[in-house]
């Protein structure tokens, strides 16, 4: 069998090289210079205990496919649909991507989905290069069928996962974990956009509290921050790692490396989505959704909001 990554950053170029580490057949999917760097120096992999330099296979987009492909896709999720184009729909599509709504929209062109639940805290801002920070295991990869269920493949990918650096869980509900993950990520949007502030967390937890009175309102089931604690034990913990300075999360690494998109539209955007479609206000959640993609079009810096400043927005859009 053999693994396709596409999009070959931080999460996507982390789980590629722990599958390549453990024997597996592995086809990185990359773009621009990070491409460019893959092919001609091969993939630096940075961790709390080691640095090492892979030369995996690497493509700038489709390849001929064979029978034993398995799609991994580890784009931002307004990025999915480019990512797929191209490939046949025959081929089975893990979304290895925050947000719930990649299985979805995947599902209208492929026949096989699987969702993944990713706990992978990685860094990618340097071409040919990714940082991996936690210890003992880069991360922890839930995988299932889409909507639902468990079959040999999804054990299969869970197993291989497993082989080297990675810990890989098979689930017959991934997407509840997803919708908890979901919850999490709600506060990617606050990092980018005021960086690591004194008082951040109080922005945070309102746009949580909004996705939990939404997903109650909606029947939606998401795993809860004491199950993933309880899952993930101490298996994947952050780590430092000496020269690398880990600034922030996916969203905060999009505005640094100036990419001009973010992936707000499917956090953020998903709670003010079910907030319209079952009668909830979610003002916190639209107003990080609709700065965060303002500044990720103007290209500013992460951080380059202040907290005062987000917190009249958000207190202008509950007014209203």
């Amino acid at each position: 069998m053999r693994y396709i990554v596409i999009g070959a950053g931080a999460v996507g170029g982390t789980i590629g090289a722990r599958l390549h580490q453990g024997g597996h057949e592995v086809l990185l999917v990359a773009r621009g210079a990070h491409y460019e760097a893959l092919t001609r120096d091969g993939l630096r992999l940075i961790t709390p205990e080691s640095t090492e330099t892979l030369h995996i296979p690497t493509a700038s987009g489709p390849v001929p496919a064979r029978d034993d492909d398995v799609l991994v896709v580890a784009t931002k999720s307004q990025d999915t649909i480019a990512a797929l184009d191209g490939w046949p729909s025959e081929l089975p599509v893990v979304c290895a991507q925050n947000g719930v709504d990649n299985e979805r929209t995947v599902l209208r062109r492929f026949e096989r989905v699987y969702g993944m639940c990713v706990w992978l805290p990685a860094l990618h801002l340097e071409p040919g290069v990714v940082a991996a920070h936690a210890y003992p295991y880069s991360g922890m990869l839930t995988v299932g069928r889409y909507p639902q269920g468990v079959d040999e493949l999804a054990r299969r990918i869970a197993g291989d996962l497993s082989k080297r650096g990675l810990v890989g869980l098979a689930e017959p509900d991934v997407m509840r974990w997803k919708y908890g993950k979901l919850i999490g990520n709600l506060g990617n949007a606050v990092e980018a956009l005021v960086g690591h502030v004194p008082g951040m967390e109080q922005v945070v937890e309102q746009a949580r509290a909004e996705a939990r009175t939404v997903l109650g309102k909606a029947g939606i089931a998401y795993s809860t921050p004491e199950e993933d604690a309880r899952v993930r034990g101490h298996k994947v913990e952050v780590r430092a790692i000496e020269g690398v300075n880990r600034g922030g999360g996916s969203s905060w690494q999009s505005l640094a490396r100036g990419s001009g998109s973010i992936e707000a539209d499917y956090l953020n955007g998903e709670i003010v989505l079910l907030g319209r479609l079952h009668g909830v206000p979610t003002p916190v959640n639209e107003v990080l959704r609709r700065e965060a993609n303002r500044v990720a079009k103007e290209k500013q810096e992460p951080g380059s909001m202040t907290l005062e400043s987000l917190l009249a927005l958000i207190g202008e859009r509950s007014a209203t």
